[in-house]
């Protein structure tokens, strides 16, 4: 999973972020939209920890993530079904 994933499916994801940082609220998610360094930024706020922990512990939970299939080839088999 990348992070330009994340950020195009925010709605779906914020809450999966949620569940990790619970001490997020969801006015910090609406204000994170799916921008990296602001996530990193709340995630210090919220934690007390160092940007580079914030970071390092971001990029561990979005590699962790499952990749979801963007294959374009089971749309085109359904396109043409009535």
């Amino acid at each position: 999973m990348n992070w330009e994933q994340v950020e195009g499916k925010w709605k779906q994801y914020s809450g999966k972020v949620r569940e990790k940082w619970g001490k997020l609220t969801d006015s910090d998610l609406q204000v994170i939209r799916g921008n990296r360094d602001q996530l990193i930024g709340k995630i210090q706020e919220r934690y007390g920890i160092a940007k580079q922990e914030a970071q390092r512990q971001v990029d561990e939970y979005i590699s962790s993530l499952p990749v979801e299939s963007t294959d374009r080839s089971d749309k085109a088999r359904g396109a043409g079904r009535s």
